[in-house]
């Protein structure tokens, strides 16, 4: 069986999405080939009563207890930053990623899921309210020790990035190498506020596709890439900062290229971002199995070069 270039989603696992329904999706991801699972520390507090998070990784914990070897199977990653402090407290009182902060939250995931390491650690957001030096230092520390793996950056300006990279190179530590942000094949209006936009460098632009596809071993991964099931249900129409004609004409293409190949438009809008230069690692987020076999179908699927300049021409 093939690996799968996806994500699986888990931020609505244990919340949301019941235990048992998460578990099927998790089986059914791994014997499809599937390896990258992604959460975070902070899902899902605004589902919880609580007020924290915390059940998406205590749900992947029982999983793969309950499934000897599957640790080996897959890779974990998850992310720092966004917790809150107090219940009510986001996005102004969370975690941020000072030492102590990221030092308290690994050992917890790690705790959660049962495991010895995590793959791929994201910063889940930039805190200018640290010095870059102290996160930058604080995730080389760890993965000197062998408990995380790659470090990723989610929500960052790209210049950001790029001096994140800079300081630990400087510092002679592990360099970020994995960027995580919103993107999809229909785009909003440039500048629109908003929750749509509710993290202001959340976004893979032209800059960032020409920053990654000029780097080495960068990976670029992309989350509500099905516009949470906006492209299959009328009932979920895009929001108001979708309203333009270029995606009028998107959606005419796509809807034209998935009837040509008998698939649905979610499983060409995976394979328009696998396929792509650079590609885009989707996160597909699934709440039935059939959400889940659509986007494997996009990531098996491989565009013809007049279908991919037929998407990528409708603006």
């Amino acid at each position: 069986m093939s690996r799968l270039d996806l994500a699986l989603g888990a931020m609505e696992f244990g919340t949301r999405i019941d235990e048992k329904t998460s578990f099927a999706l998790l089986d059914q991801y791994v014997a499809e080939g599937g390896v990258w699972i992604d959460t975070a520390d902070c899902y899902a507090f605004w589902q919880s009563e609580t007020g924290f998070g915390g059940q998406s990784e205590e749900l992947l914990g029982r999983w793969l207890a309950q499934r000897p070897g599957v640790r080996d199977k897959v890779r974990i990653a998850t992310k720092v930053g966004w917790e809150p402090t107090v219940v009510g407290g986001y996005p102004e009182q969370c975690e941020g990623l000072g030492t102590a902060a990221i030092d308290a939250a690994l050992e917890t995931s790690l705790r959660r899921m049962g495991i010895d390491h995590i793959d791929l650690y994201w910063a889940h957001r930039d805190d200018r309210n640290t010095p870059m030096e102290e996160t930058i230092a604080a995730f080389g520390r760890h993965h000197a020790a062998g408990t995380i793996g790659k470090v990723g950056l989610s929500n960052w300006a790209l210049w950001r990035v790029e001096r994140a990279r800079g300081l630990a190179a400087q510092l002679g530590v592990v360099e970020p190498s994995a960027s995580q942000l919103r993107y999809s094949y229909v785009q909003p209006r440039p500048f629109v506020r908003g929750h749509v936009h509710n993290h202001r460098f959340g976004w893979i632009t032209d800059e960032v596709l020409d920053f990654v596809e000029n780097q080495q071993d960068w990976d670029l991964w992309a989350y509500t890439p099905l516009m949470a099931g906006s492209y299959e249900r009328d009932d979920r129409p895009l929001d108001e900062a979708y309203e333009h004609p270029g995606t009028t004409r998107r959606l005419e293409a796509l809807g034209k290229v998935a009837a040509e190949l008998g698939v649905s438009r979610s499983s060409v809008v995976v394979a328009w971002l696998c396929g792509g230069t650079p590609p885009v690692r989707p996160i597909v987020g699934a709440s039935r199995p059939e959400q889940l076999t659509a986007a494997i179908t996009g990531a098996r699927l491989e565009l013809a070069p007049e279908l991919r300049a037929e998407l990528d021409a409708a603006w």
